[in-house]
């Protein structure tokens, strides 16, 4: 399928971007407005783009259906001041009611039962029930457009950060497990970042991987091993050498060898079964000494 922006209805285009593009991390913005009255609302186009200075962007869009433009974006124009809540799984409902597109001026905390707490730097509240809570002042505001679907970037400086103490490790740092983060996926989906769903990919920063260039053609073009575990592969810095292939062969692979010792092609396919496996352990050398212990 190829979509071509401007030979599609905005909608549908909207549709697939959001469907594509995620998950998405959710602003639960709190401003308000001229008056002094709150608005609470949920945006999924956001994220943080800086940490010196600590900046966060996100983007109430211009209606779809009749080109209005929204509360939130209003608010953060007149007051220059939003706080952006970070929602997580126990609240997700009460976030998602918010959403509802009130008269101006009713309170979406009072509508979807959150609890109001006086900032420290800004006007606009903070809701308790988020895990954590960025106090902002509102540095830009960039129109992308004029017509329905259009994105206004609301570009945030974070003043103040609060964390709840009981979303943090041992090590002070924040535990994904216990602060239990929701996104946006496409039409009525979210994902939630908890249980298998979240894994550990050590950043290839402080290393140099051989790449999956430098990997021999047989294990390169295995019908067995996926792009994930040669990716896992590349990472190592150096290959084991032979002495350390061939006691690992002795110790731990001699039963395959055995059962495969008349069938080349069946200890080859069995050798990189179990190197799938414990690559999917994240023993990765472990794995390139089960694979460059076949010798066709």
């Amino acid at each position: 399928m190829k979509i071509v922006p401007g030979e599609v209805p905005t909608p549908k285009l909207h549709g697939y971007l959001l469907s594509a593009v995620a998950p998405r991390p959710i602003a639960f913005a709190s401003t308000l407005d001229s008056e002094g009255r709150p608005n609470l609302s949920p945006y999924s186009f956001f994220n943080v783009f800086s940490a010196n200075p600590p900046i966060a962007i996100f983007s109430p869009a211009r209606r779809v259906r009749d080109n209005t433009t929204k509360h939130t974006l209003h608010n953060a124009d007149a007051t220059k001041e939003v706080v952006i809540n970070i929602v997580n799984h126990s609240i997700v409902q009460q976030m998602s009611l918010s959403s509802t597109e009130y008269a101006e001026g009713v309170s979406e905390f009072e509508k979807s039962g959150l609890t109001p707490i006086e900032s420290e730097l800004v006007k606009p509240f903070r809701v308790r029930e988020a895990p954590v809570q960025l106090e902002c002042k509102v540095r830009d505001i960039v129109a992308l457009g004029n017509e329905g679907g259009a994105g206004n970037l609301i570009i945030c400086e974070v003043v103040l950060m609060h964390i709840n103490d009981d979303v943090l490790g041992e090590d002070g740092r924040i535990d994904p497990f216990k602060i239990d983060l929701v996104s946006r996926m496409g039409g009525n989906w979210y994902c939630r970042a908890n249980g298998d769903a979240l894994f550990e990919v050590p950043k290839p920063l402080s290393t140099l991987g051989i790449g999956v260039d430098q990997i021999p053609e047989p294990i390169r073009l295995s019908d067995i091993l996926s792009g994930n575990d040669l990716g896992k592969l590349g990472n190592v810095e150096s290959l084991p050498n032979e002495t350390e292939v061939n006691d690992y062969k002795l110790e731990e692979l001699a039963e395959l060898f055995l059962e495969f010792e008349d069938d080349s092609a069946a200890l080859e396919q069995a050798l990189h079964q179990k190197a799938k496996a414990l690559l999917k352990e994240d023993k990765n050398i472990e794995a390139w000494k089960t694979l460059l212990a076949y010798n066709d």
